[in-house]
């Protein structure tokens, strides 16, 4: 697959600009989100998404990132790209995010390959002869390769597209807390606590997350005893993918940036992967932003939503 690479314009040079923008700009939206359905889960808890069905023999799921939800901007414009291809469309919600507000005891975080697996099963049932493809952005990226390598999770997509993965779980959260980088923290945390705020989760569990904090701090307090992890780094080194890439057997395309503010590319450049996957690595980006100078192939500003289309040609 080649890919016109990703010229950032002088406005949004900066990886942080690409990350702030490109979130922050104007971005198509979706008049309905579809039907909405409700995916059980094994322990009681359950998914909420929305599915659209299109014409082709194809579905494709699209898992959202951290603080997100199946309103986020690059959630409504992949369903956009994918519904064009004639595609039917699976947005899901993880746990207590979106419509699933308060309707989860458990927490979400990044290595739930389990739930995506529920959310493909479930899919599966109801679409037996369709072919089924994953996307996951960001947090959900990397849930997704936990899925596909092995370590959590059975049911598989027939492929896979993964976007600014944080692959090292451990590094990705240290890098969080430096520099500007602080500021995407914040935010973070301040979302998660809110999720956590409307879940069924235990009254006194909520109690120790404080007003103000990080994410290390969020994982150490919140994900860590909800999820039944041992520490923090039982969680980050258990659900880290970077040295299980080289697992996988399903067709897979990794897309990431280097100048990732916050998702070290080191942890991409040194990893091993399988035959059945494929990396395409950008200079520029940031995280999830890839706004670019000109207009792509696709005929718009943003060349994640050309890398995806041109994903969706190929797996």
């Amino acid at each position: 697959m080649k890919l016109e690479p990703c010229v950032p314009p002088k406005w949004a040079s900066s990886a942080h600009l690409q990350t702030i923008l490109g979130h922050l700009l104007p971005s198509p939206r979706l008049s309905s989100k579809g039907k909405r359905v409700d995916i059980p889960l094994a322990d009681g808890d359950l998914l909420t998404g929305f599915i659209q069905e299109g014409e082709s023999d194809t579905i494709v799921y699209v898992f959202h990132g951290l603080a997100g939800s199946t309103d986020s901007t690059y959630m409504h414009r992949t369903s956009i790209i994918a519904q064009k291809l004639g595609h039917s469309v699976f947005l899901v919600n993880h746990r207590g995010a979106g419509e699933g507000a308060g309707m989860s005891r458990g927490p979400y975080h990044s290595g739930r390959g389990e739930d995506l697996s529920a959310a493909i099963a479930f899919g599966r049932k109801l679409f037996p002869h369709k072919r089924h493809v994953a996307v996951g952005f960001s947090m959900s990226g990397n849930a997704l390769l936990c899925l596909l390598s092995g370590l959590r999770g059975e049911t598989l997509p027939d492929a896979a597209i993964t976007v600014n993965a944080p692959i090292q779980l451990e590094k990705a959260s240290h890098l969080l807390g430096t520099g500007w980088n602080k500021i995407y923290d914040i935010k973070f945390y301040l979302q998660c606590r809110r999720d956590v705020s409307m879940s069924r989760q235990d009254p006194e569990l909520k109690k120790k997350l404080p007003y103000l904090s990080t994410i290390r701090e969020f994982d150490n307090l919140y994900t860590t005893p909800a999820d039944g992890f041992t520490s923090r780094e039982d969680y980050y080194s258990s659900c880290s993918t970077d040295t299980h890439l080289e697992k996988i057997k399903v067709p897979t395309i990794i897309f990431t940036a280097k100048d990732d503010p916050f998702v070290p590319f080191a942890g991409y450049a040194g990893a091993k992967v399988s035959a059945h996957v494929l990396t395409h690595f950008e200079e520029f980006g940031g995280h999830m932003g890839y706004l670019t100078q000109g207009k792509t192939p696709l005929g718009t500003l943003r060349w994640q939503d050309y890398a995806v289309h041109e994903a969706l040609l190929s797996v």
